[in-house]
Formats: C-alpha cells, structure tokens, sequence
C-alpha cells in the first residue's frame, strides 16, 4: 500500500494538507485515531465559540433595554445549549470529510505507528509513503501539584459538555481557555474565581488591554488572584479546595467544580516519534525551517509540533506550505502576523509585536492609542461600552503590531495582520479605502 504522502492527525494542520494535496493530484493517506477536525473542530475552537456565542446571545438579551427594546423575561436552556454544539460540530465534522472525500484522500481511523520516515502502521496493515507529514496537535497539560490526583476536575471538555450549572468554579490558569470559559460561565451567573501564576491574564496579548479586560470582569463579580500559585488540592463535600500562596500569604478557594486550564502541550509520545530522530528546538518542539521540513529529507511537521502558536490558522497556513514544499512550489512560512483572539465578551484580538515584545527585541516603536469611541459604527452598537484600539509603528512607520478590546475584536485583526505581513507604513495603509461606518475603520483614525 503505497502513496506519495501519509498524513499522521487529522485536526486543521491534517485534514488541511490532505485536501490541498489530493486537489494537487497526488496520492494520500490520512490516519486519524480518533475524530477528523482533531482537538479544534471537536472539542476546542468551534464547541467552545459556539457555546460563547449563546452566552452572548443571552447578556444580549437581558441587557436589551440599553438599546430601547424591553424583553420582559430572559432565561437558558443549558441542556439545548450543549445539544447546539454538538449539533454544530457533527455538521462542521461531515463537512470536512466530504472535502477530503471528494479530493480521493484515503482516510483511516486508528492509532499510526512510525517504523522509519517511508513506512507507517495502522492496526495489522503497513503503508509505504514518499512524504511524510506529522500533524499530532496537542494535549491539555494537567501540572503536579500535590493533591491533583485526588481531583474530580474538569479540563475544556469536561467543561462543556456539562448539562448542569456549578454554584461556583474555581478556574487555574487565566490564559485565552481559562477566560473564555470564565466568560461563558460568568454570563450564566456562575461565581468564578481565576487563579492564574503570572502577574496578568492572557500571557503573551498585550498587556494593558489584558489589564483592563480583567478589570471589566472583575465589575461582573469574577475574582482575580494574579502572582499566585497553586500549591495544593483537596476534594471535600463542599467541592475543591484550592490552597493558594501569594505575595499576601496564604489562602484557599473553595468551589463546587475546578477546571484546570494550565496550558497545552504537543503531542510527542505514542506513534513512534522518536524512531525518526528529529532534530528539536532548545525548547523541545520540533525544529522545522521555512519549509515545514524536518532534519529528515521527506517528513514535515504542521500544527502544535512545532510549538510555535498552538493555533488553529496557525496549522493550517503551515499544512499549505508543507504541501507547497512537497509538490515544488515556491512558498515560506512566516510568523510576522499571527493573530491571537480571545472570544470573551468583548472580545480581544492582536497581531504581530506587542509593546512587551517589541521592548524585549530592543524594537524602538511609536504606539498609537484610540478609545474605540472614534468608530461611529461602534458607538452605535456598543451602548455604555467603550474599547481600545492599539497600533504599532516602527522607526520607518511601518505596521508591525494592533491589537482591539472591543467587539468584533476577531473579525477586524486581519485587516491589521494584512498590513504587518504586507509591510506597510501608516501613509500606505491609510490609503486603503474603508467601508464606512465599519468598526474596522478604527484602525485608519488611529492611522
């Protein structure tokens, strides 16, 4: 059983380069141990957006009198609002299988096992492939703190696919999975509490935007103990007890439910990795160039293996240029412009350089700040509401970094990502044309 590439994970990175190379005409084989769309389309991006989505919806509703429209009584079905996501998701699935189906991808469901970079088994069959690319995702990393054993806890999936509402939930970690599901929890009147190491939320977005949306979470009652580390868990009748140091001292958080939300981490073990020798990163990633190839001739790496973003467009971008690589076009992967979202309510999206990155590179760098008050559209539909918009320019003006705490923070970034890549100045960009009124021509008041 022979073909030109064999693909190893079928979540965005997978299936991505799967069809791009069946649509090229060459023969491929994806191996999938569990379902295709892999962590983001099954139990990560799309469940959890939809799930937010609904929480949205509803502060919609209750806060509809902001916008002279009285709704007399507003209530959830949490039970129908977990039935929608899975609903959503079995569509999204199907959908993604017919694309690779009618690009004459051979799919098969089990756990591969690498033997060298040509052969690959599956079950009791081996396969002999030209190319081969690993696209093995992630896995929530679950720390060892003392006591974590005994947890009855939940991480993102247990999170929602949960039918009844906890009195309380004790959040550990505030990066981008712990405050989206903070957020849907907290619309929903849950008392949430986020309990997170670093001195801020949101490692790695800006930090004064980070700043001030803890701070409009903190005024809807969730509780934030930043620099504080979790030192202890114990399960009692009441719930988990979550033993705490601080530069306070120390102190406990008792909910009925915890939800781990550390972090992820990619996927290494179980496949036969390391029968490959793949040359790593200091970090432990696999060190791929601008290919995607490996130090070995032949295999690529897309996805979170290569411990760059752990995100989704992240994989797929890489998944194209795996392809491209493999059939002999000209194409480089880069990261100047990677968006980064958060779908709290606001939202909180950026792209390219922060103002903490650009001072850790010794980037000298202009920022312009604008109340996302200067968009007339965002006024309209942002009662009581304000936002703020971030640029960055260099020492020759051009844009190297945006970022927006206001809705819709995610549907706007790319307009910025596009001018980061592109390497535009101000003066350019500004010569682009925007619809008006757009909330995206925040970005050209700022300009």
């Amino acid at each position: 059983m022979k073909h030109q590439v064999i693909i190893i994970g079928g979540g965005p990175a997978g299936y991505t380069a799967a069809e791009a190379a069946g649509k090229a005409g060459l023969s491929v084989l994806l191996i999938e141990k569990n379902n295709l769309g892999g962590v983001c389309l099954n139990e990560g991006c799309i469940p959890t957006k939809t799930l937010l989505y609904s929480a949205k919806t509803y502060d919609s509703a209750r806060h509809a009198s902001k916008y002279a429209v009285n709704i007399s009584e507003v209530s959830f079905d949490l039970p129908k609002i977990i039935a929608r996501k899975s609903k959503v998701v079995r569509k999204l699935v199907l959908g993604v299988k017919a694309k690779l189906t009618s690009n004459n991808v051979t799919i098969l469901s089990g756990e591969a096992q690498i033997i060298d970079k040509n052969t690959v088994r599956c079950g009791e069959e081996t396969y002999e492939g030209e190319n081969l690319i690993l696209c093995t995702g992630s896995e929530t990393f679950i720390p060892p703190i003392p006591g974590v054993d005994t947890m009855n806890y939940w991480t993102h999936r247990e999170a929602m696919d949960n039918k009844e509402l906890p009195a309380s939930l004790a959040i550990v970690g505030g990066g981008v999975i712990g405050m989206e599901f903070a957020s849907f929890f907290n619309s929903l009147g849950v008392q949430v509490t986020v309990i997170e190491m670093m001195d801020e939320i949101l490692g790695g977005m800006d930090k004064e935007l980070s700043a001030l949306l803890r701070t409009d979470y903190a005024k809807r009652n969730i509780k934030f103990l930043l620099n504080t580390k979790v030192v202890g868990l114990s399960q009692t009748e009441e719930g988990a007890v979550v033993s705490y140091e601080n530069a306070e001292g120390n102190g406990t958080v008792v909910a009925e439910k915890l939800l781990m939300s550390v972090g992820r981490r990619p996927v290494m073990k179980g496949f036969g990795l390391e029968t490959l020798n793949l040359e790593k990163t200091e970090r432990g990633a696999i060190k791929v160039n601008e290919k995607m190839q490996t130090s070995v001739p032949g295999v690529y790496v897309c996805g979170d293996l290569t411990g760059f973003s752990l995100l989704a467009h992240t994989a797929v971008r890489e998944a194209e240029v795996a392809v491209h690589s493999i059939l002999g076009k000209e194409d480089a992967m880069s990261y100047r412009a990677i968006p980064g979202v958060v779908y709290t309510n606001p939202e909180i999206a950026g792209a390219g350089e922060t103002e903490e990155s650009a001072s850790a590179k010794g980037i000298t760098c202009q920022v312009v700040k604008l109340p996302m008050a200067y968009s007339g559209r965002f006024v309209a539909e942002n009662e009581g509401v304000n936002g703020v918009c971030k640029v960055l320019l260099d020492e020759q003006e051009r844009v190297i970094g945006a970022h927006v705490l206001g809705n819709p923070a995610s549907e706007i970034i790319t307009l910025a990502g596009t001018a980061i890549e592109l390497g535009l100045t101000a003066a350019q960009w500004k010569k682009i044309v925007f619809p008006h009124p757009t909330v995206g021509e925040i970005f050209r008041e700022a300009l």
